[in-house]
């Protein structure tokens, strides 16, 4: 355990949510929960009518680094200041104008909510140093469930159990193949490696994201199926990378997503800027 895991245990989940939340993405799992985040927004595009969405607006397609950067900054915003904090309620209000432009069901967005609870707990369980604690998890709901409240999404489960159930069932209904899916799908997945790969490269690391999806997802994106030994050496790495953290000294100084330098804004952003707007 380390000096943040420790604080966290001395803190009320269902009071000092955001304080948790905070330790953990910023500190006791940054780049875990990050991972998980992407990962959770890429699953969501499994749907047709969340994919369908995306790409009748076009945005996605033509700017597409940008609409992940909006997401990411957005997210960011509110939860490295606080929901209730001046950029944190300016960063809600954005996303819920871009919402409000759109006939989206409380299903699809109480799914991708959801998205966001269950991914990082699975991802931790896979790949982490250690698993969440249940003080964690249960902060994690609470600043789920005021975040989307205040996104106006009904009927919001009470515990990792009901959301998990919700994000299972949702899947299991929706998740089928769909042009749109494998449009958004490959979008995202050839962004993500081209933050690690160069451009020429990122062809060679799609069997790379393929074996992180499991069959439903890769069935519903119309990805190829990836080698058995691939899925095996991708598991061993991010395990071996767990143990290496278990034994390395805690992170001393916050990973925020917020001061990261991006190709979308070379100069810096203003919140004004996140996102999509009315057209005039």
């Amino acid at each position: 355990m380390s000096r943040w895991s420790d604080e966290i245990e001395t803190l009320d989940p269902t009071l000092d949510y955001e304080r948790i939340y905070f330790l953990l993405s910023a500190y006791e799992f940054s780049w875990d929960i990050e991972k998980a985040l992407e990962f959770a927004l890429f699953r969501t595009y499994a749907a047709p009518s969340i994919s369908g969405l995306l790409s009748w607006t076009g945005e996605f397609r033509k700017h597409t680094r940008k609409r992940y950067d909006d997401t990411e900054l957005l997210l960011s915003e509110v939860s490295e200041n606080g929901q209730d904090s001046e950029r944190g309620a300016a960063a809600i209000a954005r996303i819920n104008d871009m919402h409000g432009r759109f006939r989206i069901s409380n299903n699809d967005m109480l799914y991708v909510l959801s998205t966001f609870v269950v991914e990082p707990v699975r991802w931790l369980e896979r790949f982490g140093k250690r698993t969440m604690t249940q003080t964690e998890i249960t902060a994690c709901i609470h600043y789920y469930r005021a975040l989307g409240e205040k996104m106006k999404i009904r009927d919001i489960p009470e515990d990792f159990t009901a959301f998990d159930t919700f994000n299972r069932d949702y899947e299991a209904d929706n998740f089928c193949y769909a042009q749109t899916n494998a449009e958004i799908g490959s979008l995202t997945r050839d962004l993500l490696l081209s933050m690690y790969l160069p451009k020429k490269l990122v062809p060679l690391g799609r069997p790379a994201v393929h074996a992180l999806c499991d069959a439903p997802l890769r069935s519903a994106m119309g990805f190829a199926e990836p080698p058995p030994w691939l899925e095996r050496l991708l598991l061993t790495a991010l395990r071996l990378r767990a143990r290496l953290l278990r034994i390395l000294p805690a992170r001393r100084r916050p990973r925020l997503i917020t001061q990261r330098r991006r190709p979308s804004y070379p100069l810096g952003y203003q919140l004004c800027e996140l996102g999509t707007f009315r057209k005039k």
